[in-house]
């Protein structure tokens, strides 16, 4: 029996998704243990792009069983749009997905409640992707919410529209122009809710304690990073739900001795999207380079992604948060060609070098203070073992390694499921 947790270290858009894909085949079951359809998760294979919303990164894989723990929020109507767009693959969904009825339902009138609150907030808006995450983790933790198996009970058109007509009051109170047709909305959503009915709802946790006890090996998929997590990360730009390795626990309800190993994945740069602190973003050539060769825009909303040199404050941060044993660097292909790399390995805060990740890294209180790194310019894209490498790319890895102390089991020269060089 293997309880292993797969995570991104620094603020989503790791690569979370094609590292699940390459490592599926040794596990029984993916469950994915917190987030919403705003992360998209893409993996690349036989020359086809797919990207996953809600749906665990294992589902491509014959033998694997699929879950959506009670961690995660879905959204019914963009869950059915994701199950047609897999439907031309022949894939058993009704066999290999299973979801537990405790996770939470997104309503419509949460992504208008989304949009209300973003639009108040003027300049001073998160970046909310507008999926209506938010909202409706706010109604989790306020006991407010409607659940996957409250599908299942005679009376939830009701609690449905006590719990929609609250919201609409509450956008009232935002005042803000929000134009919408609420009943064409939930016309699409029961629509979408009978659909979701044809999958079989499970009390996942009693589901993943049998699977335990029989000897089956599962891996839980985490989505989003570190960085945006709502208590560790740069709050308040952050998601709603705990994306370090606590949430896999609460997420599907697993104990914490059972947790074996913790792969760490990170770009050999950073990214982040939407709004909040980056300390080592670039607004030069340099960065700009990085987002057209990296491709780095969002698989889900298309928005660009701010690019900056590797930050190794945060990325070590991140692994004693999460408490990871192995990392997986992704992306090492996008910084062929640079003559000089830079690694952030502390921050001036406030006018004093610390090596630590402090409560506030607003660009006012943290300087970064760099360590400078000779470049390659071969193309890694063909290479398939660790001893190819440049040996600027090797010193750059082992520099990395003894800076975090854990070490780096996998480099990803490409975004197909084949250009993974294990170490």
């Amino acid at each position: 029996m293997t309880v292993d947790l797969l995570l991104g270290l620094q603020w989503g858009d790791e690569g979370k998704g094609k590292i699940v894909d390459v490592l599926t085949s040794n596990y029984d079951i993916i469950a994915r243990f917190q987030g919403g359809p705003n992360a998209g998760h893409t993996l690349e294979f036989d020359g086809i792009k797919h990207v996953l919303r809600t749906i665990p990164s294992g589902i491509f894989h014959k033998d694997s069983i699929n879950i959506i723990g009670n961690g995660v929020v879905i959204d019914p109507v963009v869950f059915q749009k994701e199950i047609e767009g897999l439907e031309k693959f022949n894939l058993d969904i009704k066999k290999k997905l299973i979801i537990s009825r405790k996770a939470h339902l997104i309503l419509p009138t949460h992504r208008l409640l989304d949009a209300a609150s973003e639009t108040s907030k003027g300049k001073a808006k998160i970046g909310s992707t507008l999926k209506g995450i938010g909202p409706t983790y706010m109604d989790k933790t306020g006991r407010n919410g409607l659940r996957v198996g409250d599908i299942e009970l005679e009376d939830f058109n009701e609690r449905y529209r006590a719990l929609a007509d609250k919201h609409e009051a509450m956008i009232a109170f935002y005042d803000v122009a929000i134009q919408y047709n609420l009943a064409e909305l939930e016309k699409e959503f029961f629509e979408a809710v009978e659909e979701l009915k044809k999958l079989d709802f499970i009390d996942s946790e009693e589901y993943i304690h049998q699977a335990q006890k029989a000897g089956k090996s599962i891996l839980c998929e985490g989505a989003q990073g570190s960085l945006l997590d709502v208590d560790f990360g740069t709050y308040p730009f952050v998601t709603s739900s705990n994306t370090t390795a606590a949430g896999a626990c609460t997420g599907l309800g697993i104990a914490p001795n059972k947790i074996k190993e913790v792969y760490g994945i990170f770009k050999a740069y950073v990214t982040r999207v939407g709004s909040g602190p980056f300390p080592t973003e670039l607004f030069d050539e340099v960065g700009a380079t990085m987002a057209r060769v990296g491709n780095e825009f969002g698989s889900v909303t298309g928005r660009q992604r701010r690019c900056g040199w590797l930050d190794l404050v945060a990325l070590k941060y991140a692994v004693q948060v999460n408490g990871v044993t192995q990392l997986m660097m992704m992306k090492g292909d996008v910084l062929s060609g640079f003559d000089t790399l830079k690694v952030c390995t502390e921050y001036n805060y406030k006018g004093q070098n610390i090596a630590h990740f402090p409560y506030n890294i607003e660009p006012e209180n943290v300087t970064p203070v760099y360590q400078e790194f000779k470049g390659w310019k071969a193309d890694l894209t063909g290479l398939t073992t660790y001893d190819q490498l440049p040996i600027e790319l090797k010193e750059y890895i082992e520099f990395i390694e003894k800076e975090i102390e854990v070490p780096i089991k996998i480099v990803s020269v490409g975004p197909d499921r084949k250009q993974t060089i294990t170490i």
